[in-house]
């Protein structure tokens, strides 16, 4: 278990409105943050970031010099900082404006105006992301785990190792789409396979299917990550044997509670 709370957080948070950053600040005060530095455009962001890093960056989606896409997109292109967890805060709601930060492994899309309750939860995500906390599982030794994490996305598939891992997951394997998961599945023996709906070539759920229709891998737990939510879409996983669902931006607790019901039932 960490033992980092939130109070010990340092936030850097990027917001060119005077008056949003106001309220903001106090939001986080109310939650016992009080490590917070503020920025209001990119380059001020980057400045501030490569001097000393955040533990987290809360950041609104447009600046008078740039956006938040830009900002995450330098962030992700240094290794010294590409770990760092992001959190959007915007009032867009349109999906291909928001799909890039999903993808890029984002903490947490909070909503413009957002509640205390979506305030919290998106900062216990990031003590989750920063600690660790072992996964107790009656039927498995936690450390001889084998999970096959498949997604296009490096960043995404990076944010899903590092959750895993800091549940005490160490050996993980990576596909970047259903084809080369089921070209791994021929050599490779794991007990668990977390992958993304939308890919190319193979998405999710051809793989899925592939699973359940293989005397070899049928007896798989799938868990599927996607930001789709529309009933047809939920239909076709049910029905390809899909065993659980959890939504992007990746959550660790509950990611945690979905891997102890999927793992403690499978045998």
């Amino acid at each position: 278990m960490s033992t980092l709370g939130v109070s010990e957080l340092n936030i850097l948070l990027v917001e060119p409105s005077a008056m949003q950053r106001k309220i903001m600040i106090q939001q986080l005060q109310d939650e016992q943050v009080m490590a917070i530095d503020t920025a209001a455009n990119l380059h001020e962001a980057l400045e501030k970031i490569m001097k000393v890093k955040p533990d987290l960056v809360i950041s609104a989606l447009h600046y008078d010099d740039g956006s938040a896409v830009e900002l995450l997109g330098a962030i992700r292109r240094l290794p010294e900082l590409a770990d760092l967890p992001f959190m959007l805060v915007s009032s867009e709601t349109r999906k291909p404006q928001l799909e890039v930060f999903k993808q890029s492994g984002v903490v947490a899309i909070l909503p413009k105006p957002f509640t205390r309750q979506h305030l919290g939860s998106a900062l216990n995500a990031t003590l989750d992301l920063l600690g660790k906390d072992e996964l107790e599982l009656e039927f498995y030794d936690v450390e001889s785990l084998r999970v096959l994490i498949v997604d296009d996305s490096r960043m995404a598939r990076k944010l899903i190792h590092r959750v895993l891992h800091n549940l005490g997951i160490v050996h993980l394997l990576e596909a970047a789409d259903g084809r080369e998961a089921i070209e791994l599945l021929q050599r490779e023996t794991v007990d668990l396979v977390v992958t993304d709906y939308n890919m190319p070539e193979v998405n999710g759920l051809e793989l899925a299917e592939f699973i359940r229709s293989s005397e070899l891998h049928s007896h798989l737990p799938i868990l599927m990550v996607t930001s789709e939510a529309n009933e047809t879409h939920l239909s076709h996983v049910e029905h390809a044997g899909v065993n659980a669902l959890t939504d992007k931006p990746f959550e660790p607790e509950t990611v945690k509670r979905l891997l102890v019901r999927l793992l403690d039932q499978s045998e």
